[in-house]
């Protein structure tokens, strides 16, 4: 534990909260993974302190209800966030992490609680489009083969115990993305920059046009790498995540 820093004070975050950053971004994991996707990220960059967020159902949450619906995590979100709404704060979402990052926002407006500075969406069509994602057409055996490529792309070689448990997870979480319809597409107080990966094949720029709606302001940027490269931060990566500050 860092100086200035105190326990994690509910199962929503896995890292202990730090007094002495002045600003904080919130990172929301794409479907079938956890706060580990994180792993690999700084506790800071520059002064902004990296806060993965856990959802319920999966890692060491294994044991909690599944969060059913993205309103409903944005919902049971609010409270174990609010307190640390205390600085500057944004949040980032990647694949369909967005998208309850998306909604986390609309709640805290609707709670009349603070709003972060940005919203950083990572290789996720808007809302409205959500139901294009290609992995929502896959049958749960191309499923069970994505599982284990994304494992062996982390250079770890599968046992079927871990498919197994990845596999469940995923499917939990497609129900929910399934279940998502936006349909009223409400804009959001503050910029957002979005997010396209040069070498992911299923999400062009053009797929991410449909953000204009969601804000005043919309920067869609192309950073270098593949789908999953933010998992190492890379420093492209870095650095926009801390130029609104």
């Amino acid at each position: 534990m860092t100086s200035g820093s105190a326990a994690a004070p509910s199962p929503w975050f896995v890292r202990p909260h730090s007094t002495g950053h002045s600003a904080r971004i919130f990172c929301f994991p794409f479907s079938g993974s956890g706060a580990s996707a994180f792993s690999a990220w700084p506790a800071a960059i520059d002064d902004v302190e990296i806060c993965p967020v856990q959802f319920p159902g999966r890692e060491n949450r294994l044991g909690h209800p599944h969060y059913d619906t993205y309103e409903k995590l944005a919902a049971d979100l609010v409270e174990p966030l609010a307190p640390l709404l205390d600085r500057p704060f944004a949040f980032f979402g990647h694949c369909a992490g967005a998208l309850p990052a998306y909604e986390t926002v609309l709640r805290l407006a609707e709670l009349g609680l603070p709003g972060p500075d940005r919203l950083f969406v990572s290789g996720q069509p808007a809302p409205h489009h959500a139901s294009r994602d290609r992995m929502l057409t896959l049958t749960e055996p191309e499923l069970r083969d994505e599982v284990a490529a994304f494992i062996r792309g982390r250079g770890i070689e599968p046992r079927p115990d871990m498919i197994d448990m990845g596999l469940s997870v995923l499917l939990r979480d497609h129900a929910a993305a399934a279940a998502y319809r936006r349909v009223e597409q409400v804009a959001v107080g503050c910029p957002i920059v979005v997010l396209q990966w040069r070498d992911d094949p299923e999400v062009s720029v053009e797929d991410l046009q449909g953000w204009r709606r969601y804000a005043d302001s919309v920067d869609i940027r192309v950073v270098e790498g593949g789908h999953y490269d933010f998992m190492e931060a890379p420093d492209e990566l870095r650095k926009l995540l801390t130029s609104w500050r």
